[in-house]
């Protein structure tokens, strides 16, 4: 059996009733139209699996190279934890306008309500307009009761907290909280592999057909965390030439690596897979006894577990987040 490489997957385009033109101008994305919203760019989920762009697995699916590389491509207690199923969804993200508020339900009531996993997510800003917020939770204590009187008396942006957004900002979205990515916003987004999504509020928009979208408000009751927190930005030091952590959590662990130097980082002790996503500049990837990988800015790939060694060059000053998941 052949050696595996870092992969790099053909992006899944999508566009959306707020999509826009930054996945084609800003992160080089050729073939989004100017109502590209999202670029699913490593996924395992249903029928958005992920294809090989390049080198002798060009053309295979993800979920084929783990029924054959197995825990040499994702780690064996990934595999042992996941099976076939890529546990992570990385997508990039434009927000032209302002996207739905929604939440999204934890693994217990994604489990009963439709057996499948719940959305645990991150989002790290890539790019932000002037005026771009974003909303994340509440700005007061509530409960189910009052939530559901500003719902239907049409108050409900007075009780939400926004915050606004610039480039580097990172914000950690656990099931259950309420959110919304928006206007002016492009972010990388790092989740569960997992689409469940009750939609709360939809600025009463219409689609081409003049429908609006399906609300799912009786579901989002009981998977709405009413507690309102006193942060809701992740707070990190910038450090050259060194992972800083942003975010961890069981599901994922997300390091930013700020270059302008080569850094050489070992994963023998994580049996996991990693994946780096370049927000800014070029890395040039050296690993053992193969051809290095360039990564541009807008491009992810994939590091099987099999390669514990990799060496990151940058061509000149850049931004790749790395994620994995811990034993």
């Amino acid at each position: 059996m052949s050696q595996l490489y870092p992969l790099k997957f053909q992006p899944i385009l999508k566009d959306k009733i707020w999509g826009g033109s930054k996945l084609r101008t800003i992160l080089n994305k050729s073939g989004a139209s100017d109502k590209c919203g999202e670029s699913w760019e490593i996924s395992g989920y249903q029928n958005n699996i992920s294809v090989v762009k390049e080198g002798f697995l060009a053309g295979n699916d993800l979920q084929d190279l783990i029924e054959v590389y197995m825990g040499d491509l994702v780690g064996d207690e990934v595999f042992s934890r996941f099976g076939l199923e890529f546990p992570l969804l990385i997508k990039f993200i434009d927000a032209a306008d302002e996207l739905s508020i929604q939440v999204h339900p934890d693994d217990e009531l994604a489990s009963k309500r439709h057996n499948g996993f719940g959305k645990t997510e991150m989002w790290y800003v890539i790019q932000a307009d002037e005026s771009a917020k974003l909303i994340s939770g509440f700005n007061r204590e509530l409960d189910k009761k009052m939530y559901l009187e500003h719902l239907q008396n049409g108050t409900l942006t007075s009780i939400l907290n926004f915050e606004k957004v610039k480039e580097g900002d990172v914000f950690f979205m656990p099931a259950g909280r309420v959110h919304a990515i928006g206007k002016g916003t492009l972010l990388t987004e790092i989740q569960q592999t997992s689409d469940l999504t009750y939609r709360i509020y939809d600025y009463d928009r219409k689609d081409d057909s003049g429908k609006t979208r399906e609300l799912h408000t009786e579901l989002a009751l009981d998977a709405i965390d009413y507690k309102r927190y006193s942060s809701y930005r992740n707070t990190y030091e910038h450090g050259y030439n060194q992972p800083v952590n942003l975010v961890q959590c069981e599901y994922f662990t997300t390091n930013l690596l700020e270059l302008d130097f080569i850094v050489k980082r070992d994963y023998v002790r994580i049996d996991s897979f990693v994946i780096y996503i370049c927000a800014e500049g070029a890395v040039k990837l050296h690993y053992e006894n193969g051809e290095p990988v360039m990564l541009n800015a807008g491009e992810t790939v994939l590091v099987p577990a099999m390669l514990n060694d990799v060496t990151l060059e940058p061509e000149k000053k850049s931004k790749i987040l790395e994620v994995y998941i811990k034993p």
